[in-house]
């Protein structure tokens, strides 16, 4: 290691270690955002949806059908209410995100074959809740409908043995792939937590070089290094790194050790790409600082970089789908590789051929990034705070 290098981590250790900004930024708020999303999204599907029916009929049948839609697990039936109006009303204050009616003479009509009418309203504004609750009613309105169709059959002297036939006549058997849990956590954690880790990376590595203009120690900060930007930007983001790497450890045993998240691949795999994704995140920061060479500036371009990952990496949105013009962003965010190779190692399970070029672009931030370094070089020399 040279001396140049040495020196310069050192007076980074000392840098981190004097400002309790930094203990936030990189310890506090990866471990407490990581605990927030694992323990916030612990039950992996949010069950019992609060809801209401609007039992117009009040007959036997119309109280099985509130039973059952009551014992299924997405549904909790917390109001009765006797008007359309007054569920309507209940949807716009928040108490229910839906609510199930049955009509007037709903027995009487089914029981004559004349058809009647089961309505079903979900408040789509929430929109987890919202699927959720349609898709309870669904299943319990499709379940009625099967049923009144079964004993109308049998009434006409259909044999029973063959009316569930003629009612499905395919079985469908599911299988979801990578997981077959359906269980949110699995995919929004590690999405999230990524996400919230690269802003702070990409944030803290900003905030550390840009100081040094701000406050004018840029020049003595490259004298520490020889006058080698390549060397001052080493030796002041290797202890970040470790810092870094401390944390992403952490993350990793909470959601695979601890929380025992499926890893169908290499679990090691899975750490050379959280290492490669923070190289990553801290070139895209000096790239930040060395377009503009300002705090306020690089910053705010590096936060609003961050928090658009959160629609461009594919998260909640397919990038597929997006316009060619938008979804071009999210193959220049390190992120949206890390994303990738998650899916293809932890759910998956497939070989790691099949990710070689995501371990690839990790490995070309860097170097990309670097283009205009000559630049920061330039700005630290001469710093000039622009306030």
């Amino acid at each position: 290691m040279s001396l140049g290098l040495k020196a310069t981590m050192s007076r980074e250790v000392g840098r981190l270690a004097t400002r309790r900004i930094y203990l936030f930024s990189m310890v506090l708020v990866p471990v407490l955002m990581t605990l927030f999303f694992v323990y916030l999204l612990a039950p992996g599907l949010p069950l019992r949806i609060p809801s209401a029916v609007v039992d117009l009929d009040h007959s036997p049948m119309s109280r099985t059908i509130t039973r059952s839609l009551n014992a299924t697990e997405l549904i909790d039936i917390t109001q009765k209410l006797e008007s359309y109006d007054e569920a309507l009303e209940a949807t716009r204050k928040g108490d229910i995100f839906g609510f199930f009616v049955i009509p007037a003479n709903f027995q009487s009509d089914a029981l004559a074959g004349r058809t009647p009418t089961l309505e079903y309203f979900t408040n789509m504004t929430y929109f987890v809740p919202g699927t959720l609750a349609y898709k309870g009613f669904k299943t319990i309105a499709v379940g009625t409908t099967g049923s009144m169709v079964r004993t109308t059959l049998v009434d006409a002297g259909v044999d029973p043995s063959l009316v569930g036939s003629l009612i499905q006549p395919i079985a469908i058997d599911s299988h979801p792939i990578g997981n077959p849990w359906t269980n949110y956590s699995y995919y929004l954690s590690p999405s999230f937590i990524a996400g919230v880790f690269a802003l702070m990376i990409m944030l803290v590595t900003t905030f550390s070089i840009a100081t040094e203009i701000k406050y004018g120690t840029s020049p003595q900060w490259l004298s520490t290094a020889k006058n080698r930007i390549s060397v001052a930007l080493a030796g002041k983001l290797i202890p970040q790194f470790v810092v870094w790497t401390v944390s992403a450890m952490f993350m990793l045993a909470m959601l695979y050790g601890y929380r025992h998240f499926p890893m169908n691949g290499s679990m090691w795999a899975l750490v050379a790409a959280t290492l490669l994704f923070i190289v990553g995140c801290q070139a895209m920061g000096v790239l930040f600082v060395s377009i503009v060479p300002n705090p306020r500036l690089s910053m705010t371009l590096a936060a609003l970089f961050g928090i658009l990952s959160f629609s461009f990496v594919g998260f909640s949105f397919p990038v597929q789908s997006m316009y060619g013009a938008v979804a071009i962003f999210s193959w220049l965010m390190p992120v949206r590789y890390y994303f990738l190779i998650y899916i293809n190692e932890a759910l998956n399970g497939i070989p790691l051929y099949y990710s070689r070029w995501y371990y690839v672009a990790l490995i070309l931030f860097p170097f990309v990034c670097s283009a205009l370094v000559g630049r920061l070089k330039k700005a630290c020399l001469k710093p000039v705070y622009v306030p």
